[in-house]
């Protein structure tokens, strides 16, 4: 082999025309998802939720496959086309048929770069555009109704203190919910105003606390620190690393109770449930940062976005800001200048 042999860039699956890599012996279908899973979790540092989706859709696409009699190594393009054929009849949405084919085409693209096939019989197959939807908000007025009901939801007063301390911060760091619950303790130690945050990919980011977060932060600590003192003298319980530590499996709240905890707070702010959710919450610290005049890139930062068109949704705001705009200062849309009255500068 040569220096320039040794240099040579790989080829992937991305050129149709490229020849194959190296040729493996191809494992049977039930080992192509473990093994692509198992690739996701560990080189490319795919967040667990997303290794689990993963799972989900392509454990779906398998069974399609192996109902048709039709195997990983030789199915072609026109199997996917089906298979999506019959989840757009199903009546799956847009966008659950683009999520779908997406793990397809990367599991045909792992298995090419694996050497088990010759081809990626996905490429030249184009899905399901997603709708654009503009993202649910809430205001300023509601946000604060829910921040208020915090106070008081929770059956004991550790309860309401940490559900108090859950809302803040997601409120003023605009965290994902799986980012927010599985916190470090050690991220808060000393009453920080920034707090590093490790979000999808494994990718780290700086996100600020809001005098008001670190206020309900400091109290949450306060109890959670002497509870956790409390069980390690008296069962000699090994301390949690998490901010939230729950009995869970995973040793921290769940996205799932956190998900109930806000329903149930939006109903005692009286705000209906159906609009609340966590991720609403992040929605809508994004959507008033932008409306006070926040830069996009500064809000794709914190929000832990790779790419600038995910933070774009939130441009919405600006059409209300912008209509504002012309209409308390544009002289010809002032509400003073009636018919048959020059407007401001203009000359009969």
């Amino acid at each position: 082999m040569t220096a320039a042999d040794e240099t040579a860039p790989r080829k992937t699956a991305d050129d149709a025309t490229a020849p194959p890599p190296e040729d493996r012996a191809a494992p049977p279908d039930s080992r192509w998802i473990p093994a692509f899973l198992e690739a996701q979790s560990a080189e490319a540092g795919a967040a667990r939720n997303t290794v689990e989706s993963y799972g989900r859709d392509l454990n779906d696409f398998l069974s399609f496959t192996t109902g048709r009699g039709l195997g990983f190594l030789t199915l072609g393009r026109e199997a996917v086309e089906d298979y999506l054929t019959r989840c757009e009849a199903e009546g799956l949405a847009r966008a659950t048929r683009a999520r779908r084919l997406s793990a397809i085409r990367q599991l045909f693209r792992f298995a090419y770069e694996e050497g088990w096939r010759e081809d990626n019989p996905t490429l030249a197959i184009h899905g399901p555009a997603k709708a654009q939807r503009l993202p649910k908000t809430l205001s300023v007025e509601e946000v604060s109704r829910l921040l208020d009901a915090a106070c008081d939801q929770g059956a004991s007063l550790p309860e309401q203190i940490r559900n108090r301390c859950l809302m803040e911060m997601l409120y003023a760091t605009g965290m994902r919910v799986s980012e927010l619950v599985s916190l470090p303790v050690q991220a808060v130690r000393g009453n920080p105003e920034m707090v590093l945050v490790r979000g999808k990919g494994s990718k780290e980011r700086m996100v600020p606390l809001s005098a008001p977060a670190r206020e309900a932060l400091g109290a949450w600590l306060k109890l959670r620190d002497a509870a956790e003192e409390e069980a390690r003298l008296s069962r000699r319980a090994p301390p949690s690393r998490f901010l939230f530590p729950s009995p869970a499996k995973d040793g921290h709240l769940t996205r799932q109770m956190f998900h109930g905890l806000v329903k149930d707070i939006a109903v005692a702010a009286g705000i209906s449930p159906s609009r609340v959710t966590p991720h609403v919450l992040r929605h809508a610290f994004a959507t008033h940062l932008l409306a006070g005049g926040a830069d996009l890139r500064v809000i794709q930062t914190l929000l832990g976005h790779a790419d600038l068109s995910s933070t774009e949704i939130y441009t919405h705001v600006l059409d209300e800001r912008l209509k504002d705009l012309v209409l308390r200062h544009h002289p010809l849309a002032r509400p003073d200048n009636l018919p048959g009255q020059p407007a401001p500068g203009r000359r009969d």
